[in-house]
């Protein structure tokens, strides 16, 4: 399991993933806004010695405020897992973060769960 947090605001925002299965389920906490987009991707993609995740599974349900320009870290993910065969999914969005998803169109294309356990389920 790896913690990212933000250093100049720890409060505000982390970020932490493990691996059940062969997916990595990355846990968010916070605000995901323009200065976290860099700790956010690193989350998702990162190897840490090894390869990165061809499945993976983000849990919003810590977040509390995300903003548009995160976007591109989600759609950058999603290309990247796709290109291995593999899929991106957001479970458990709270409404206004699943309302800024919807805006953007990323529902369309990255399936978003109302639970962590529906966006693990095969």
């Amino acid at each position: 399991m790896s913690d990212i947090e933000n250093a100049d605001r720890p409060d505000r925002f982390s970020a932490v993933h493990r691996m059940v299965g062969g997916v990595r389920i990355v846990t968010v906490q916070g605000e995901i806004e323009h200065d976290v987009k860099e700790l956010l991707g690193a989350a998702l993609l990162s190897g840490y010695g090894e390869a990165p995740p061809s499945r993976i599974v983000v849990d919003l349900s810590g977040v509390t405020f995300m903003d548009s320009s995160s976007i591109n870290v989600f759609v950058t993910t999603q290309h990247a897992v796709s290109s291995n065969e593999g899929w991106l999914r957001i479970a458990a969005a709270q409404t206004p973060v699943l309302h800024v998803l919807r805006l953007v169109g990323i529902d369309t294309f990255i399936t978003c769960h109302p639970t962590l356990e529906q966006a693990l389920e095969p």
